[in-house]
C-alpha cells in the first residue's frame, strides 16, 4: 500500500466561521459541511464525456498555461480526439489495450492522457524517472505495446522497442514544441537542451499531430471500463497495478472539485508530478472537470513559482511541503504572489509546523490535511473546510466508509484505538492487475461492502476524525515518493559483488526520509568495491529516490529466528545513532 498524506491550506477569508472551539470535535456533532451532500451521482459519465461536457461548455475558457503559451478548452479537445484518430486508424489500439504514457507535466501529458481514454484504452502513467529496468517489467506485466513519452527518454526506452523490446509503436514528444517564448518564463534546461534524434521506427509528436484520421465514433466505453493502471511498488519488491475504472477516477475528481469548492473562475498549479494520483486528481482531472485554468510547469523551478502564481492570479496551488518552503527562500518571494491564492494543496510528508505557523500568521492561510494513496485514486479522507484539525487527516469523503480494525483478526475497534485503517468506496481499486494473491491479502469483505487494507495505522476520535500513528508495513517516504525496501533490495543483489543487503530509512531534512543500504560484499569483492560504485551502478537501474543514498558495509547482515533479515534491528540501531538518541 502506498501512504500519502495531502496537505490543504485556504484563505482566511473562510475562516470566520470556525469558532476557537470547533463544535465538531463533541461526540455526536456531525463535521460534514453543511449543505453539501454525502453521495455523489458520477454513475453515468466517464472521464471522456467529463472532458467533452467542459470543452462544450467553455469552449473558450483558457484550459492550459503553459510557459507563456495557453490552449483553449475547444483546442484541447480537438487535439485529443486527433491524437485518439491516430492512435485508433493508425496504431491499432483497440478497446481495453494499456498504453503507456511517460511524460513529464506538459501539454502533451493532458492531451496524451485523455487521448488514450477518448481511444477506449486504458492509460499506464509511470514516473519518467524509471530507468530500462524498472520499466521492462512494467511493459512486461501491463502488456502496454505503444508508448508515448519526452524526446529525454530516449537512453531509457531505446531498448525496449525494435525488433527484440516489447514495444511496437513508440510517439516522443519534445516540450517546448508546445511553449510560449516569453522571457519572464525561463524555461528548463530539458527544454532548451534541443530535439532528441530519434532511434528508426519511432514516431515524432509533431508529425503524428499533422496527420489525417477519420473522426471516431463517440467512445464506447461506460464507467465501470478499466480506465487507469498506475503502478505501486509492494512489499513482494515487483510493481503492481492499481486497476481504477472510469468512475473511481471520476469520483475523486468530482469530490476534490466540490470540496475545494473549485469553480472554473479558478487557476490551478500543476506543479506536483501529474503521473502521481495527488496531482493528477487535483491539478488536472478535478480542474479539468471544473473548467479551471491549468499552469503547468515541466521541471520545478521554485524561482519561477512567484512569478507564475502572480501573473496567473493563481488560486489554487498543488504544492509538497517541501515546495512550499522553498518558494518562500526565494529569492524572487514577493508576499503578494500569494494574494489570490485561496487554497493550497500538496502530498507525501507532513508540512513542518513553523512552516504552518508562518503561513497562517503572515499570509492568512490555514493548513488543513487528507490522505488516499494510488489505491484510492488519492483522497479517502479530507477536513472539512469549516472545521479543520491540525495533524489530521480529516473525515471520510463523499459515499466512503473508513474504519478502525485489529490488523491480526479484522475485528472493528472502538473510537480512540489504534488500529489498520481500512476503507470501502467508489474510488477503491478494482484489483491490482494479474495479482490475485495480493487481491486476497488487500481486500475483505464486511457489512455488504468490499473493504480496502490500507496498511497504515491509525485511530477514529468521537467526532469522526482519523489519526494517522504508524505505518504496519516497510516503506520509506521520499519527499513524497514511495520507496519499498524490497524492491530496492531485489535490485541490488543483481550486483555482481553483493552477496546480501538490507533497506532502512534515514531522516532528510528537505525530503522528510532517504534511502539507506546495509551491504554484505561478497568476499573477493572486499575492499575493491566502494559505496560509490554501488550508488553510480544503482542510478542506471533505479528511479533516482530509490537510489541508496548511504551505504554502510557489513560482514553479515543480523537474522531472527526464522533466519528472516533482522530489518527492524537495524532500523532501530539507525535511529539509535541519531543525534539525541542517546
Amino acid at each position: 500500500m502506498i501512504f500519502d498524506q495531502t496537505m490543504r491550506v485556504e484563505r482566511a477569508m473562510s475562516t470566520e466561521s470556525i469558532p476557537a472551539t470547533d463544535p465538531a470535535a463533541a461526540p455526536g456533532i456531525d463535521p460534514w459541511p453543511a449543505g453539501e451532500p454525502r453521495s455523489l451521482t458520477v454513475a453515468n459519465r466517464t472521464m471522456v464525456d467529463a472532458l467533452a461536457a467542459t470543452a462544450a461548455r467553455l469552449p473558450d475558457r483558457t484550459a492550459l498555461f503553459y510557459y507563456g503559451a495557453t490552449l483553449d478548452y475547444a483546442g484541447l479537445a480537438a487535439a485529443v480526439e486527433r491524437l485518439a484518430a491516430v492512435l485508433v486508424t493508425r496504431f491499432g489500439v483497440g478497446r481495453g489495450d494499456r498504453v503507456l504514457i511517460a511524460l513529464q507535466n506538459s501539454p502533451h501529458y493532458v492531451i496524451a492522457y485523455h487521448a488514450v481514454l477518448r481511444a477506449d484504452a486504458v492509460g499506464v502513467p509511470v514516473n519518467p524517472m524509471y530507468r530500462s529496468a524498472e520499466l521492462s517489467h512494467i511493459l512486461a506485466d501491463s502488456g502496454a505495446r505503444v508508448a508515448i513519452l519526452g524526446d529525454e527518454l530516449v537512453e531509457s526506452f531505446a531498448p525496449l522497442s525494435g525488433a527484440d523490446g516489447p514495444l511496437e509503436t513508440v510517439i516522443a514528444a519534445h516540450y517546448d514544441d508546445m511553449a510560449g517564448g516569453d522571457p519572464r518564463f525561463p524555461k528548463p534546461a530539458v527544454m532548451t537542451a534541443g530535439r532528441a534524434a530519434l532511434p528508426e521506427g519511432w514516431h515524432d509528436w509533431r508529425q503524428v499531430m499533422a496527420q489525417e484520421a477519420a473522426p471516431l465514433p463517440p467512445a464506447a466505453g461506460g464507467p465501470d471500463d478499466l480506465c487507469l493502471m498506475p503502478y505501486t511498488s509492494g512489499s513482494t519488491g515487483r510493481p503492481k497495478a492499481c486497476m481504477h475504472t472510469h468512475l473511481a477516477v471520476l469520483f475523486t475528481a468530482e469530490a476534490q472539485l466540490r470540496l475545494y469548492r473549485m469553480t472554473a473562475e479558478d487557476v490551478v498549479t500543476a506543479f506536483l508530478t501529474l503521473f502521481h494520483v495527488a496531482g493528477m486528481q487535483a491539478s488536472m482531472n478535478a480542474a479539468l472537470v471544473a473548467g479551471c485554468e491549468i499552469v503547468l510547469m515541466t521541471r520545478w523551478d521554485r524561482d519561477l513559482v512567484p512569478v507564475l502564481l502572480a501573473d496567473r492570479r493563481v488560486s489554487f496551488w498543488n504544492a509538497a511541503p517541501a515546495m512550499v518552503v522553498d518558494v518562500l527562500g526565494s529569492d524572487n518571494f514577493d508576499p503578494a504572489c500569494l494574494d489570490r491564492v485561496r487554497v493550497l494543496t500538496g502530498g507525501g510528508a507532513a508540512m513542518p509546523e513553523a512552516v504552518a505557523a508562518e503561513l497562517k500568521q503572515r499570509y492568512g492561510l490555514i493548513f488543513i490535511e487528507g490522505y488516499g494513496m494510488t489505491e484510492t485514486m488519492s483522497p479517502t479522507h479530507m477536513n472539512p473546510m469549516h472545521a479543520p484539525r491540525p495533524q489530521c487527516l480529516g473525515i471520510p469523503i463523499h459515499d466512503t466508509d473508513a474504519r478502525i480494525v485489529d490488523p491480526d483478526t479484522l475485528a472493528e475497534l472502538p473510537v480512540g484505538e489504534t488500529g489498520e485503517i481500512v476503507v470501502a468506496g467508489p474510488q477503491i481499486l478494482k484489483g491490482y492487475w494479474r495479482r490475485p494473491e495480493a487481491d486476497a491479502e488487500a481486500f475483505f469483505e464486511r457489512d455488504g461492502k468490499r473493504f480496502l487494507r490500507t496498511g497504515d495505522l491509525g485511530r477514529r476520535d468521537a467526532a469522526g476524525y482519523f489519526y494517522a500513528v504508524d505505518r504496519l508495513k516497510r516503506m520509506i517516504n521520499v519527499g513524497g515518493f514511495k520507496a519499498w525496501p524490497a524492491e530496492i533490495e531485489t535490485t541490488l543483489f543483481r550486483h555482481p559483488a553483493i552477496r546480501d543487503a538490507c533497506i532502512i530509512s534515514v531522516p532528510d531534512d528537505r525530503r522528510g526520509e532517504a534511502v539507506k543500504a546495509v551491504i554484505v560484499l561478497k568476499p573477493e569483492a572486499k575492499g575493491r568495491v566502494t559505496a560509490e560504485d554501488i550508488i553510480t551502478w544503482a542510478r542506471g537501474e533505479l528511479a533516482a529516490y530509490k537510489v541508496p543514498r548511504f551505504i554502510s558495509f557489513a560482514e553479515d547482515l543480523p537474522r531472527t529466528a526464522t533466519n528472516k533479515v533482522d530489518w527492524r534491528g537495524l532500523q532501530e540501531a539507525e535511529r539509535g545513532r541519531l543525534p539525541g538518541n542517546g
